[in-house]
């Protein structure tokens, strides 16, 4: 990866609000190695005082005394001018870390003392459950997603198909040309550090062989709408749709998979729903099952898979969500709200002809709603149009539409 690279704009957003009289502890929230302590790091280097860097990965047996530790650390380095840049990395495993940071945060204003922080976390389960519980008022939070395909173009000169196949993990991307060794770094690297040890700090979980066939039957199944029922059945374990739910939300929060509900008009109905799987990056699925091949209808499912977990990035950084619909044999791939604005988005990953009826009823009953198709262009359709490479290399085109 390029050292010089720069992901904008959460760099830009960062040091901007690093550099203000009274900055917040700034939190970076994403998947394991996307870069957010590569993005700290840029940030340290282009800092005007002191910096201490700090992760729990290599604390022997960390506890809150350890961020109070470094923290006071940070107050006596710093001077006028050229404070102290703090970098927890991690911080969220120590129990009771939003405690002692509201502590120390609320002590700086008291005396007046700026102190500019960043904490790194990858489970945004515990990190959220810590702004919840102590934080409220008192950061701002930064999403670092996976890397989108312009990005992984510009750096790694990646081609569509193979941003398909491999996804958004800068630091397995060079290994490409090695199937079996990338598939190799990105089960020890990424899966088994996330399912054997991330997962299983975030919440008790009582069948963790029952968490790795469900994720693993998502890998299976990208971008499908899965009944629990036959989820368990292809599972063949003993369990309950609760179980599978709460299941579903570790690996969510863990940023594996993103589980999107049925769109209707009452939100209870919604949660009901059986869920639409997507994951997160298109290396899940190519890591767990093996499938490098060109199947045709494979290769939809990856194209469908990868616009998902693109539209889920998107939603996220601006508060929307993103849904499913159907109704018997009608659908709608992607149902996209942000603010008062609605998208409904189908993905053709091949030549495709009109009516698109799901579409068409769809928009027909939602008012407002834009219909989007993206794939391959249809002359004359009345739905606008964005190619698989374009808004996979720019997913914030579709706000233009």
């Amino acid at each position: 990866m390029k050292t010089t690279f720069f992901r904008n704009p959460v760099f830009t957003r960062l040091w901007t609000y690093l550099n203000e009289d009274r900055p917040l502890p700034q939190i970076l929230v994403g998947p394991r190695q996307v870069g957010k302590t590569t993005l700290a790091r840029q940030i340290e280097a282009r800092w005007k005082g002191p910096v201490i860097y700090q992760t729990t990965e290599r604390a022997s047996l960390p506890n809150p005394d350890w961020i109070e530790l470094h923290w006071k650390k940070a107050r006596e380095t710093s001077r006028p001018g050229k404070e102290t840049l703090l970098i927890l990395d991690e911080a969220q495993k120590i129990p009771g870390w939003s405690e002692v940071v509201k502590m120390m945060v609320d002590e700086d204003r008291h005396e007046d003392r700026r102190r500019p922080v960043i904490l790194l976390g990858s489970s945004s389960l515990l990190v959220q459950k810590g702004l919840r519980e102590s934080m409220t008022g008192r950061f701002e939070l930064h999403r670092v997603p996976h890397w989108s395909f312009g990005e992984c173009r510009k750096v790694f000169g990646l081609s569509l198909e193979d941003y398909l196949i491999f996804g958004g993990y800068p630091a397995n991307i060079p290994y490409r040309a090695d199937p079996e060794r990338w598939t190799q770094r990105m089960r020890d690297g990424v899966i088994e550090t996330v399912l054997g040890r991330d997962l299983l700090m975030m919440n008790p979980v009582d069948k963790p062989v029952l968490l790795r066939r469900l994720f693993g039957a998502a890998c299976a199944h990208p971008a499908e709408v899965v009944s629990y029922t036959k989820i368990l059945g292809q599972l063949q374990e003993r369990g309950n749709t609760e179980t599978l739910t709460h299941y579903l939300d570790l690996l969510s929060a863990a940023f594996l998979t993103a589980p999107l509900h049925k769109w209707s008009g009452e939100w209870l109905r919604q949660r009901a729903s059986s869920p639409k799987i997507i994951l997160r990056d298109n290396a899940l699925v190519t890591a767990m099952t093996g499938n490098m091949g060109g199947d045709p209808a494979w290769r939809g499912r990856l194209a469908e898979n990868a616009v998902g977990a693109a539209l889920v990035a998107l939603a996220e950084s601006r508060g929307g969500e993103v849904f499913y619909w159907r109704e018997r044999d009608l659908e709608v791939d992607f149902v996209v709200k942000i603010g008062p604005k609605i998208w409904a988005v189908e993905v053709k990953s091949g030549p495709w002809k009109p009516p698109l009826q799901g579409l068409h009823i769809f928009l027909s009953r939602n008012n407002g709603v834009r219909g989007v198709v993206i794939g391959p262009p249809s002359p004359g359709a009345p739905f606008e149009n964005l190619s698989l490479e374009d808004f996979l290399s720019s997913p914030e085109k579709l706000l233009d539409i």
